[in-house]
C-alpha cells in the first residue's frame, strides 16, 4: 500500500509547513497572511511604461524577450477604448510578481475575469495561478461603471505562503503608493504539532465564554467529522460581519484523514464590510489577530508568543448612516455653494492650491469622526460623483448604487459587530 509520504499532496504539505517555518525564523512573527485582496483605481495606477505603449513586435522566437513579444500583441489586439485598462492592470500585476519573488510571473494572455471584472490577467507560479489583477466590466450599470474605474489585486494562499521572505512590508508599500484598498485579508496561527486539547478544547473555551466579544457569543458553526475526529473545522463570527475564524485541523486537508498529524490552523478571515482595513495587517499581522479578541490573543501564548493587540473596530450601520450623510452635505456643499471659488483658486494658485487648505481642521459637523470613517465616507461620495458625470444622474444616488468593493452599503449593513 502507497504511504501517504508518497503523495503528490503530500509532497507539497511538506513543502508548505517547510515554508511557514522558515517565514516565521525570518519573519519572527507566528502569525502568517494567508490570503489577500486589494482595489486601487485606475488613476492611481502606474501609467504604462514606453514599451507597453509604444511596443516593438518585431521580436521573434531566438530572442530573450520572445514573452514580451507576445504580452504586446495580446495588447494589440484589443479594443482602444480597453487598451489603457488592460496596460495599466498589466503593470500592476508586474509590480505584485516583481513584489513575491523570482518564482512568479504573469501569464502572457488575457483570461476572463472573476468577481464581476470582465477580465484578469494571471500571476503564476510554475504555470499555475495563483493570483490575478482583474480589470473592466462587461455590465453598464451604475455599480458596475463604478467598478471599471478599479483595479483588483486577488492573491490565493499558494502565493502569500511561497512569496519571498518580507513580501507583506513590501507589497503594503505598494498598496500605499496606489492608494489601495485591503478588502479581505486572512491571518493564520498555525499549531504545527498541536496544542493541548485541540480542537475539543477550543470548543471548551467557546462554551466557557472566552471567545465572546463585547460581552456577546458568536454564531458557530462545526464542519467535519466530530464523532471520530477527523477533519474538523469549527467556525466563530460570520462573514457577513466581516470578521471570521475557523480552527481546523490542517493537516488531515494536507496530509489525509488518517494522517498522525497533530497540525491546527487558527485562520481570522477579515473583510472589509463594516471596517476599513488598515495597510499595517501586513506589516504587523500578529497584533492585528492579537486584537480581534481576548480569545485570539490567549491563542498567540499558547504558540508562546507575546500578543500586542490591535483592534479594527466595526461600524454600526447607525454609524455608516451618520457618517455618510455627514459628508453627503459637505460634497454637496463644496460643489454647489463653494464650487467656482474652488475651481478659480485651484486653477490660478497651481501649487500653492493646497498649502492653503491642507493644515484645515475638519468641519465641525465631520471633526467626531475618525479618520478612517472619514476615508471610507469620502471614497463613496466620491464614486457618486463620478457616476452623476458619467450617466447624467443627480450626484446623490441611492446607496444600492454604492460600489461592491466598498461594502458601506447602510441599506444591508445589519447590526453592529465586533
Amino acid at each position: 500500500m502507497t504511504r501517504p509520504s508518497q503523495n503528490s499532496l503530500v509532497l507539497d504539505g511538506e513543502d508548505v509547513k517547510i515554508r511557514l517555518l522558515a517565514e516565521r525564523i525570518e519573519t519572527q512573527s507566528v502569525v502568517h497572511v494567508d490570503w489577500l485582496r486589494f482595489t486601487c483605481y485606475l488613476r492611481n495606477a502606474e501609467t504604462p511604461s514606453v514599451d507597453l505603449l509604444f511596443p516593438s513586435l518585431t521580436m521573434n522566437v531566438w530572442d530573450d524577450d520572445f514573452r514580451k513579444a507576445q504580452i504586446n500583441r495580446v495588447l494589440a489586439s484589443i479594443p482602444d477604448g480597453d487598451f489603457l485598462p488592460a496596460a495599466q492592470a498589466l503593470e500592476l500585476a508586474g509590480k505584485v510578481a516583481t513584489v513575491l519573488g523570482d518564482d512568479f510571473q504573469v501569464s502572457a494572455e488575457i483570461r476572463k475575469g472573476h468577481d464581476f471584472y470582465k477580465s484578469r490577467w494571471s500571476i503564476e507560479r510554475n504555470g499555475h495561478e495563483c493570483g490575478w489583477v482583474g480589470f473592466l466590466t462587461s455590465g453598464k450599470n451604475a455599480k458596475q461603471a463604478a467598478q471599471a474605474r478599479t483595479l483588483h489585486v486577488n492573491l490565493y494562499g499558494t502565493a502569500c505562503t511561497f512569496a519571498r521572505h518580507g513580501w507583506t512590508d513590501r507589497l503594503a508599500s505598494l498598496i500605499e503608493e496606489v492608494k489601495g484598498d485591503i478588502t479581505r485579508c486572512d491571518l493564520a496561527l498555525d499549531f504545527f504539532d498541536g496544542f493541548e486539547g485541540g480542537l475539543d478544547q477550543v470548543t471548551q473555551d467557546y462554551r466557557s465564554g472566552l471567545c465572546n466579544v463585547g460581552g456577546r457569543k458568536l454564531k458557530c458553526n462545526m464542519v467535519g467529522d466530530w464523532i471520530n475526529g477527523r477533519e474538523r473545522s469549527f467556525y466563530m463570527g460570520s462573514k457577513e460581519a466581516g470578521k471570521q475564524t475557523n480552527v481546523y485541523e490542517k493537516g488531515h486537508q494536507l496530509f489525509g484523514a488518517d494522517s498522525d498529524s497533530k497540525w491546527v490552523r487558527v485562520e481570522l478571515r477579515y473583510g472589509n464590510k463594516l471596517r476599513v482595513l488598515p495597510v499595517d495587517m501586513l506589516r504587523r499581522p500578529s497584533d492585528f489577530f492579537a486584537g480581534a479578541s481576548d480569545w485570539h490573543a490567549l491563542m498567540l501564548t499558547r504558540a508562546d508568543a507575546i500578543p500586542s493587540p490591535e483592534r479594527i473596530k466595526a461600524m454600526s450601520r447607525l454609524a455608516l448612516e451618520t457618517v455618510q450623510a455627514e459628508v453627503n452635505r459637505s460634497v454637496r456643499w463644496a460643489m454647489d455653494v463653494a464650487g467656482p471659488t474652488i475651481s478659480a483658486a485651484f486653477r490660478y494658485f497651481g501649487d500653492g492650491f493646497l498649502a492653503l487648505c491642507e493644515h484645515k481642521k475638519p468641519p465641525a459637523r465631520l471633526a467626531r469622526f475618525s479618520g478612517a470613517e472619514l476615508a471610507q465616507a469620502f471614497q463613496v461620495a466620491e464614486q457618486r460623483v463620478h457616476q452623476s458625470s458619467d450617466l447624467g444622474s443627480p450626484f446623490f444616488l441611492s446607496d444600492r448604487d454604492c460600489p461592491h468593493f466598498l461594502h458601506i452599503n447602510p441599506s444591508n449593513a445589519g447590526p453592529a459587530f465586533s
